[in-house]
């Protein structure tokens, strides 16, 4: 299975830029995305930007990440041992 994950680009130096994935800070490649600005969210696949996205739904995104990791966490939680 692929995840292409949404992450606000913090910085761009030349065909990289350093992207945050809720805390989680990784250089990707935006060179798909000649256009890109720092303050805006892509989507980013495999280590390369492919697609802007727009904030609300990045926002958006990112909270159903973070319900599935708690669901999962839930999970975890409730096996016995």
């Amino acid at each position: 299975m692929c995840l292409a994950v949404p992450g606000l680009v913090e910085s761009i130096e030349e065909d990289y830029a350093q992207v945050d994935f809720g805390g989680v800070r990784k250089k990707v490649c935006v060179s798909l995305l000649p256009d890109l600005e720092e303050g805006e969210y892509v989507i980013v696949h495999t280590g390369y930007a492919i697609e802007k996205i727009k904030p609300e739904e990045a926002k958006k995104t990112i909270k159903l990440w973070e319900e599935m990791a708690e669901m999962a966490a839930d999970v975890e939680r409730a096996k016995p041992r």
